[in-house]
């Protein structure tokens, strides 16, 4: 693991790394010591690890619950060059989408896809954070929605490591399998009026979770149109399951 910058604002450290050919970014308080909970965030298709919503939330948890948090690039997106299957497969399915197909099928099967990749990929970067003194191996949630939702089931439902999720506008396709192995606390987002992922299909993925403790919250709007007063839910979750 190799830092390439460190700057502080606020009472927040952001540290920029790469680790193997994954770049990455880690908030922690500043003058951070010892362990503390560390939150990974899964950035939505066609953003980064540093777009404004990851950015948001990130500061939020580290200034309010001091919390540790890391985001990464996945294949295809942000400081990663261009994966040229992935970039193909994507490609198609937008000619299928264009020429009348249902797009959310084709949707679930390119993040199924990216998954086998990214799962390992998450793993490795928290065992290189959780190293380090000022994060130390305490306990761990996850947060994605979208293709950080799909990206996230099947890691969550491998990952003994993570406590607490908080998942949403991501649909039963190819996460229904995975999900049926998740048995930890989620919050679950999904937008009522979502044009990319079907009602039926984002109701079905929270149907297929076996969490014991799962939350389903749904407000009026389209895809990206989560509204703000959501991620003070968010953290009083993680607050209880992390803290």
């Amino acid at each position: 693991m190799r830092f390439t910058s460190q700057k502080s604002f606020g009472g927040i450290t952001e540290q920029l790394f790469t680790l193997d050919e994954i770049p990455g970014v880690l908030w922690t308080p500043e003058g951070a010591a010892g362990t503390r909970p560390l939150i990974l965030m899964g950035h939505g298709g066609g953003q980064h690890k540093k777009a404004p919503g990851i950015l948001a939330r990130a500061h939020r948890f580290v200034a309010e619950c001091d919390f540790a948090v890391v985001a990464v690039d996945v294949p295809g997106h942000g400081d990663r060059p261009m994966d040229e299957e992935y970039h193909r497969i994507a490609t198609e399915n937008q000619a299928r989408v264009d020429a009348g197909e249902e797009m959310a099928p084709l949707i679930a099967g390119f993040q199924a896809l990216v998954a086998r990749q990214t799962v390992p990929e998450w793993r490795a970067v928290l065992d290189a954070v959780q190293q380090l003194e000022h994060v130390g191996a305490g306990p761990v949630g996850y947060w994605g929605v979208s293709l950080g939702c799909g990206l996230g089931v099947p890691f969550v439902a491998t990952e003994p490591r993570v406590r607490a999720a908080s998942l949403g506008l991501g649909g039963a396709p190819a996460s229904a399998e995975a999900a049926a192995r998740i048995t930890v606390p989620v919050e679950f987002l999904v937008q009522w009026d979502d044009e990319r992922v079907p009602r039926a299909q984002s109701l079905a993925l929270f149907d297929a979770l076996a969490s014991t403790e799962k939350t389903l919250h749904a407000n009026p709007g389209k895809h990206g149109e989560i509204p703000s007063f959501q991620l003070d839910n968010t953290l009083r979750f993680f607050a209880r399951h992390l803290g």
